[in-house]
């Protein structure tokens, strides 16, 4: 008798792949959205694309802080993957973040005000979707907040910038 044959261990290796599975599946899951962001964070930090990527929906947009910066998945994949294939990623602590639940619906939006060593304050806003169970985000908008007393001077930088690349 040859043991791989066996009923029983037949059932036996079905019940392990099954539970391996749904175990690798779990740690993947976040069952919050404040643990889903956490993680897209962390992930960022410590240049790990594929845990990053994964946070998102199939047909999530990724809205960056420059005006042309408007992605699908697949594009911001081909921006981030390079920085992220040579273990470079991007830190951003949150310092503060609101969630709003829409009821019974798997729906969240939030926004997150954010500190970076180069950039210094800034502001994460988006929404997530809940997939099988599990968050996932379907957008998210990085922005620099512009203090009021200094907005008209900077708009003007920016005017004057997009004036002269205008072609």
């Amino acid at each position: 008798m040859i043991i791989k044959n066996h009923p029983i261990f037949a059932t036996w290796l079905l019940w392990l792949g099954s539970f391996l599975s749904s175990n690798l599946w779990a740690e993947q899951c976040n069952t919050s959205v404040d643990d889903t962001l956490d993680q897209l964070h962390r992930a960022a930090a410590q240049a790990e694309g594929e845990v990053y990527f994964q946070l998102f929906t199939a047909d999530a947009y990724y809205i960056g802080t420059d005006a042309n910066e408007t992605w699908t998945l697949k594009e911001f994949k081909q921006f981030a993957k390079p920085y992220f294939d040579n273990g470079r990623g991007w830190l951003y602590e949150v310092k503060q973040r609101h969630v709003t639940l829409h009821d019974k619906k798997g729906t969240a939006w939030f926004v997150e005000l954010l500190n970076n060593d180069k950039y210094g304050t800034s502001r994460g806003s988006g929404v997530l979707l809940k997939e099988q169970g599990c968050w996932k985000i379907a957008q998210y908008h990085l922005a620099f907040p512009i203090p009021n007393a200094i907005a008209a001077e900077l708009t003007a930088k920016i005017k004057a910038y997009e004036k002269k690349n205008e072609h």
